[in-house]
């Protein structure tokens, strides 16, 4: 498996669904076997995975709504790495 780049383009899985999950008063990723619950930072992440956009826009549009976050592109690429392991998510 090849290393996670800024030109790649996150999607989520088919069948899996990121939202709103007010029983849990959380973002969560639903799938066919479960769901997993978000923390704060992992749902903005999740948040700005579109299918068409790249992780540099993804960077580039959090870095935007949080201007005091230093480390964001680091957290970004790790965060994704893992999703991608866990099978979350694909890249393009």
């Amino acid at each position: 498996m090849s290393e996670t780049t800024l030109n790649d383009i996150p999607r989520l899985r088919r069948g899996f669904r990121f939202q709103w999950e007010p029983a849990q008063n959380c973002h969560v990723l639903l799938y066919p076997e479960g769901m997993v619950k978000l923390n704060d930072s992992a749902a903005a992440i999740l948040g700005q995975v579109d299918g068409d956009r790249s992780i540099a826009a993804i960077v580039a549009a959090l870095r935007e709504r949080f201007p005091e976050s230093d480390g964001i592109e680091e957290d970004v690429l790790e965060f994704l790495e893992v999703a991608r392991e866990r099978s979350w998510i694909e890249l393009h």
